[in-house]
């Protein structure tokens, strides 16, 4: 069995992770169906969360269990989120957000963990930033082509990493960094639980966002006109034959369900799932 920390991790944090990724909120968001108003409430349980951390992982920099990991200039993203949220919210931005229940119950943990056991800081720290380096730079994509963002950034900045300039090697400096801390079998298992910890926090504030999502009306982000489903009444549909006239367009839904269900349309279809699923295994909130 392994001993290095980065493959306790792996190992033990697998069943999290895959129960993760199949929440609801985190498949709709790979299918690129996220809304607006979602991703907005998502950015500011983030802010709140890595507030938190950062926080916790300044007040510990200087701790053997928790030192060498700490890198401010390459992984920090509260100034990233600032800017995301000034994007979204307007420079009063600060005084629109509030942090929800599920997110403060993960914040709470966070201080917890860093003022009373801050060995366990590493696992949270794991579990965000090596996420955000490998799937979230998936969603990056996924966000600003669903929701029309600006090309220049504006929006996701969290996810761009500009002191990183290669994200594989600095995944794997993190990885040796992590597997030279001076630790314990018991305190190693410690930071595998407190991951999976980590992990149901997450998937506490997927839930929470999904509701909320429920609960929004089903026309389209910015005014534009509900996607049309194949299901109920088709005159419904804004690009009906009906509306737009007898020349016009027909119902992109329809188009693109008898597309899909050629064969060769098929297979390339459920090689991007697959490729996609696999890079944002990293990316869990």
């Amino acid at each position: 069995s392994p001993t290095d920390l980065s493959e306790l991790l792996k190992e033990g944090t697998k069943e999290s992770h895959d129960r993760a990724e199949n929440t609801q909120f985190v498949k709709d968001f790979l299918k690129g169906r996220i809304r607006k108003e979602l991703f907005k409430l998502a950015t500011v349980a983030l802010h709140f969360t890595y507030s938190a951390l950062e926080e916790e992982m300044d007040r510990n920099k200087d701790n053997p269990a928790f030192a060498p990991l700490y890198f401010p200039t390459e992984l920090h993203r509260r100034e990233a989120l600032a800017k995301d949220l000034k994007y979204f919210y307007g420079e009063d931005w600060k005084e629109k957000i509030q942090c929800s229940e599920a997110t403060q119950q993960y914040v709470d943990r966070i201080h917890h963990v860093g003022q009373h056991e801050p060995e366990l800081l590493v696992a949270h720290a794991y579990t965000r930033y090596m996420g955000d380096l490998s799937g979230g730079q998936v969603l990056k994509k996924v966000a600003q082509r669903a929701l029309k963002l600006p090309s220049t950034g504006e929006g996701i900045q969290f996810y761009v990493f500009e002191n990183v300039s290669n994200a594989q090697q600095f995944k794997q400096l993190y990885r040796a960094r992590m597997n030279a801390l001076d630790l314990d079998k018991n305190t190693k298992e410690r930071i595998v639980e407190e991951a999976n910890r980590a992990f149901r926090f997450n998937m506490q504030v997927f839930e929470e966002l999904d509701k909320i999502g429920r609960s929004l009306p089903e026309a389209a982000q910015d005014g534009g006109f509900p996607a049309h489903d194949g299901k109920g009444d088709i005159r419904k549909c804004p690009y009906y034959a009906d509306k737009l006239g007898a020349a016009g367009p027909g119902c992109p839904f329809h188009a693109a369900l008898g597309l899909a269900r050629q064969p060769l349309v098929q297979l390339v279809l459920a090689a991007c799932v697959a490729v996609a699923a696999g890079a944002a295994a990293w990316y869990i909130l």
